[in-house]
C-alpha cells in the first residue's frame, strides 16, 4: 500500500460517522448517565433522577447526534432501574423528547447564549414533557410530577451548563 493510500485511508477514518473515538465518547458518557439514574429525586413516578446531565454536556461539548443519543440511552437507564413504570412504550416516547430537547438545548446556546439554553430546556423537559403523563394517568399526573420534573430538569441542565463551561475553559474539548 501506498503512503498515498495510507492517508486516504485515513482521512476515511477520520470523516467516518462511527469513529472509535466517537463511540468511546457516547459510551463514557453513557456510563455517567448510568450512574445519574442511581441518583434519584423522589417524585411519584420513581424515574426522575441526574441521568440526563451527561447528555446535555454532550449536546453542548460534542454535538447533537452525541448527546441525543446520550441522554435517550440514559433515560432508558433511569426507567430500566425502576423496572418501567411507565412502560416500555412510553419510555421509549419519553427518552426521544429528551434527544430533542438536548438538541434544541444545544441549538439555543449556539445561536444565543447558555442562560436562554438552559431556561428553554427546563421547559421543555420540566413542562412540556410532564405533559406526556397525560396518556398514561390524566392531568392529576401530569400536575403531580411536574413540580419533581422541572427542579429536576433544572438541576440536571445547569450541572451540564456549569460542567461545559469549566470544561470548555480549560481548552480539553
Amino acid at each position: 500500500m501506498s503512503n498515498q493510500e495510507k492517508v486516504v485511508e485515513k482521512q476515511d477514518l477520520k470523516e467516518t460517522v462511527w469513529s472509535v473515538k466517537r463511540v468511546s465518547i457516547i459510551a463514557v458518557f453513557i456510563a455517567l448517565s448510568a450512574v445519574g439514574s442511581m441518583i434519584k429525586i423522589p417524585s411519584p413516578i420513581g424515574t426522575i433522577g441526574l441521568d440526563s446531565a451527561p447528555g446535555y454536556f454532550c449536546a453542548l461539548a460534542f454535538g447533537p447526534v452525541e448527546g441525543a443519543a446520550v441522554i435517550a440511552i440514559g433515560h432508558m437507564l433511569s426507567s430500566a432501574v425502576v423496572g418501567f413504570p411507565l412502560s416500555i412504550p412510553i419510555d421509549i416516547f419519553v427518552a426521544v423528547q429528551m434527544a430533542v430537547w438536548a438538541i434544541i438545548f444545544r441549538l439555543i446556546n449556539n445561536r444565543y447564549n447558555v442562560v436562554l439554553a438552559i431556561i428553554a430546556a427546563t421547559i421543555l423537559n420540566g413542562i412540556v414533557s410532564a405533559f406526556t403523563l397525560v396518556l398514561v394517568g390524566g392531568m392529576g399526573m401530569v400536575i403531580g410530577v411536574m413540580p419533581f420534573l422541572t427542579v429536576a430538569s433544572a438541576i440536571n441542565i445547569i450541572i451540564s451548563a456549569i460542567a461545559y463551561k469549566v470544561v470548555k475553559g480549560s481548552k480539553l474539548i
